[in-house]
C-alpha cells in the first residue's frame, strides 16, 4: 500500500456491509480506483451497480471496523494485499473471480514463490497423514510452498511437512485472522504466522461460518500450480478445491491408497477422471513442470528398513500388508496365537512401524 489514505480507502470499499466481491471489481474496472469510486456521483453509481448497493457505497462501512482493521495493521507481521498492488499474486488475477482485497499476517513475499496445493480428509488414515507431511517437506524443500487450509487432519499434516522444508507454508483460512480455526491449530498458526503465512478474503472478526470455507478453497488451488489430493472420500470438500482447480487450469494429482479404503475413493475417482497418480516427489515436480532447487529428493524406499532384525516382525509386517487388519485375520493369515501377535504388534508399534486403529485394528506405516 502506499498511504494510510489509500489503505482506509480500500477498507471502507471492503468492508460495506452488503456490498460482494463482483460489484466491487465491477465499479473498479469502471472507476479504476476506491477513490473515484466513493468521489462517484450517485447517478454515476447507479449506472454500474444497483440503486441499493450505490446507496450503500455513500453511507460507507462502519467506521470501528474500519480503524480495528488499521490498529491490526501497526502490527508490521499483518498487511493487506489489493488488486492494485504490483505483488497481488498473478495467478489469482487469472481465476474468475479473484478476491479484490487480501489479509496476510506473516509472510508476504511468500505469495511469490510457486506454490502446491495439498488437500485431503480430515479423518485422515495414520499413512495418510504421513504422506501428507512427507510429500509436503520435500517439495518444500524443491523450492515450492505448501498451500492448505489449516483443517485438521491432512492439511494440518501439510503445513508441518511444508514448515520444516526449505521454502514454508501459507494456510488459507475461512475466518478472520484474528481467529484460529479449528482452536486444536493454534500452535500451527503461530507457528504460520512466525515462519508462514495466513491469508484470509475475509474481514477480522468473521467467524468459522460453513459457506466460507469451500469459496476459499478457490483461493488455495487459485495461487498454487497444482492441487495434489492425498486421502479422500467420494463426498469429501478436499474434492471442491479439485474441482476449481481444474476449472482454474490448475494440475491436479492424487496418491492412491487400498482398493477398501473410502478414503481411497475420492483419489481413485480423481485418477479415473485424468488426474496424475502420484508415487514419488518426482511425480508432483514432473506434472508441475517445475525444476526443483535440489536434487536430492525424499522419496518411499520399496521395502521399509526396520529397527528390529526380529525375522517373526517382519513375518508378520507382510501377512499385515498395507490395508487395515484386525487382530484375527492376522491370526488366520499367520497361524499365531492372539496373545503372540497382540505383544508382535504393541512391539511393532512402539517402533513405529504399524499404526492402531479404533475398532482393533491395525494398519502398517510405510516411512522414509
Amino acid at each position: 500500500m502506499t498511504s494510510t489514505s489509500e489503505t482506509e480507502l480500500w477498507l471502507n470499499l471492503n468492508l460495506i456491509d452488503g456490498l460482494g466481491d463482483e460489484s466491487i471489481r465491477r465499479l473498479l474496472v469502471a472507476l479504476s480506483s476506491p477513490e473515484a469510486i466513493f468521489s462517484a456521483p450517485l447517478s454515476v453509481l447507479e449506472g454500474i451497480v444497483k440503486p441499493s448497493i450505490a446507496k450503500l457505497i455513500q453511507i460507507g462501512a462502519d467506521k470501528s471496523k474500519i480503524a480495528d482493521t488499521l490498529k491490526w495493521l501497526k502490527d508490521s507481521n499483518n498487511t493487506i494485499i489489493t488488486l492494485a498492488d504490483a505483488d497481488y499474486p498473478a495467478s489469482l488475477l487469472n481465476i474468475s473471480d479473484p478476491p479484490p482485497l487480501l489479509y496476510l499476517k506473516g509472510r508476504r513475499e511468500l505469495l511469490q514463490h510457486s506454490g502446491l496445493a495439498v488437500v485431503g480428509s480430515r479423518n485422515a488414515t495414520p499413512q495418510g497423514l504421513l504422506n501428507a507431511e512427507h510429500f509436503s517437506q520435500a517439495v518444500s524443500d524443491a523450492g515450492v510452498c505448501i498451500i492448505s487450509g489449516l483443517a485438521l487432519g491432512i492439511d494440518t499434516a501439510a503445513h508441518h511437512g511444508g514448515l520444516r522444508g526449505s521454502t514454508s507454508s501459507i494456510a488459507v483460512v475461512g475466518t478472520g485472522l484474528d481467529i484460529v480455526y479449528p482452536a486444536k491449530n493454534h500452535a500451527l498458526a503461530h507457528q504460520l504466522a512466525k515462519e508462514g503465512a495466513l491469508i484470509s478474503e475475509f474481514p477480522l472478526g468473521t467467524p468459522a461460518i460453513g459457506r466460507n470455507f469451500p469459496r476459499r478453497n478457490r483461493i488455495i488451488s487459485g495461487i498454487s500450480l497444482g492441487c495434489l489430493v492425498v486421502e479422500a472420500a467420494l463426498q469429501s470438500g478436499s474434492l471442491i478445491t479439485a474441482r476449481q482447480a481444474l476449472e482454474q487450469g490448475r494440475e491436479v494429482m492424487a496418491i492412491p491408497g487400498s482398493i477398501h479404503s473410502p478414503l481411497s475413493k475420492g483419489c481413485h475417482a480423481l485418477i479415473k477422471q485424468g488426474a496424475k497418480l502420484v508415487e514419488n516427489t518426482q511425480d508432483i515436480l514432473d506434472e508441475l513442470k517445475y525444476v526443483p532447487l535440489q536434487k536430492n529428493l525424499n522419496t518411499f524406499p520399496e521395502e521399509q528398513i526396520l529397527s528390529a532384525d526380529s525375522s517373526e516382525n517382519i513375518l508378520l509386517l507382510n501377512h499385515l500388508g498395507y490395508d487395515v487388519v484386525d487382530i484375527d485375520t492376522l491370526c488366520l493369515r499367520s497361524g499365531l496365537t492372539a496373545e503372540v501377535v497382540s505383544a508382535m504388534l504393541l512391539t511393532l508399534e512402539l517402533e513405529g512401524q504399524v499404526s492402531s486403529l479404533p475398532g482393533g485394528c491395525y494398519q502398517r506405516i510405510k516411512n522414509n
